[in-house]
């Protein structure tokens, strides 16, 4: 794609950046076929391409953003499942997160819709303050469906998705859990924001199962959000500010008793994790450091994948449907490992057809843009009801919030049942499954 950015636009180093990804656009249209809102909506503007098309024309002109780009850009779901499809290596993914910023700083938005944005932003991000909101919207629950009827669709999917019961105080970081019997070697693990209140038991599994194997897993004071949340909403503040805190978090942990990895049981702030070295590329009193803890940075289902002789105990044999984020099998091109280690310890993994398709949840979107979320959801749920398995199984937490509410089939993290299979509890939504043939397995 041509590009007329003035040598003045260049010096700054986002719009560099920007000009280099739009130039490696070769107009294929291959993405189209792949993005979630084109398959749903039909519209070019709707499509990475198209997207793109926005972009370059918002920036090349120097203008502020209007309702249009807004609108556009706002539908994305950055679940980047254009970045698999594209064949020029085009990295959507900065591009939009790059005009997510200039929209922020750029448009102003109807009250409505910033106060909403504010609420997410400051309550999400901060594990007190999101155990109190959750409080709240499992009080006003009920009142969801008269909620969406009076025509206040993101409220309503706001106290749709809350939690059915008061969630429990976060857990502290600053910790260390020692490994069991020899010493594999050292691990930082990210508790995060919204999973250390939502689902605790998915860290506290992922402990159980590092532990068990031999690593010593270090939560490291300071440790907290990964500023994705923020990231997406281009709130570049907030978000580097995450991002700076947990860089100086973990290499203090890395200068110190060193570390073999750094784990995210989220692929959301997984994939933001692997990315600080870009985000603060500018900032020279981090720029090194953030790139050296990026680079430490896994998922929890590459660290596992890692481990060839697993402790095996007996639970029963279940059929599991894979339902891989797209954080995780497009942002960090990680697809087959959760899938390989569940079934060398025995389970049946069936793939879910249109599996590059989003499930919708995406960060905020699925109360931020409910009506696709809902579309979205719904249409994955089809798929993985089609498989009838016993159990889905997710690495995200957005993406287990989001199926859970809308099946009766069980809904859990990987490593749940990984940690169940190795000797550790069976995971709270299996207790009404049987034990069936529960022999160890080989």
């Amino acid at each position: 794609m041509r590009t007329e950015f003035s040598l003045a636009q260049l010096a700054d180093p986002a719009i560099a950046e920007a000009d280099k990804i739009l130039r490696a656009c070769v107009h294929c249209g291959f993405c189209t076929a792949t993005c979630p809102t084109y398959v749903l909506l039909g519209d070019e503007l709707d499509s990475p391409r198209g997207r793109i098309y926005l972009i370059k024309d918002m920036l090349e002109a120097d203008r502020p953003a209007g309702p249009e780009e807004a609108k556009h850009i706002d539908r994305c779901l950055s679940c980047l499942s254009c970045m698999t499809t594209c064949p020029s290596g085009v990295h959507y993914m900065h591009l939009v997160d790059h005009a997510r910023t200039h929209i922020a700083e750029t448009y102003r938005r109807p009250w409505h819709d910033r106060l909403l944005r504010m609420l997410l932003a400051r309550s999400i991000p901060n594990p007190r303050l999101f155990r109190l909101a959750s409080a709240a919207a499992t009080l006003g629950k009920p009142l969801a469906p008269l909620l969406a009827r009076a025509g206040f669709s993101r409220l309503a999917a706001m106290l749709r998705l809350a939690p059915a019961r008061l969630l429990p105080a976060p857990t502290p970081s600053g910790r260390v859990f020692p490994a069991e019997g020899p010493r594999r070697g050292r691990v930082g693990l990210l508790s995060g924001c919204v999973q250390r209140v939502l689902s605790p038991d998915i860290n506290a599994a992922a402990v159980r199962v590092l532990t068990r194997h031999g690593y010593d897993v270090v939560l490291p004071a300071g440790e907290g959000c990964c500023g994705s949340v923020t990231h997406h909403m281009g709130d570049e503040d907030h978000a580097l500010a995450a991002a700076r805190a947990n860089v100086t978090a973990f290499a203090a942990e890395l200068d110190g008793a060193g570390l073999d990895a750094i784990v995210s049981t989220a692929s959301g702030c997984g994939t933001t994790m692997k990315d600080y070295g870009f985000m603060l590329r500018t900032d020279p009193a981090f720029a090194d450091t953030a790139a050296r803890v990026a680079a430490k940075v896994r998922d929890v289902s590459e660290v596992l994948h890692g481990l060839v002789d697993m402790k095996r105990a007996p639970v029963p044999a279940l059929t599991v449907a894979y339902q891989a984020p797209c954080s995780l099998q497009h942002g960090q091109k990680v697809v087959r490992q959760p899938k390989e280690v569940l079934a060398r310890l025995g389970f049946t993994m069936r793939d879910v057809p249109e599996g590059h398709l989003c499930c919708g949840s995406a960060g905020t979107y699925n109360i931020l843009q409910p009506d696709l979320s809902d579309r979205l959801r719904d249409r994955k749920i089809a798929a993985l009801e089609g498989l009838a398995p016993d159990v889905i199984a997710a690495g995200n937490i957005g993406c287990i919030t989001q199926l859970a509410g809308a099946t009766a089939i069980p809904v859990v993290h990987p490593v749940t049942l990984v940690d169940w299979a190795t000797g550790g509890p069976r995971p709270a939504a299996l207790a009404a499954i049987g034990d069936g043939d529960a022999s160890p397995r080989t």
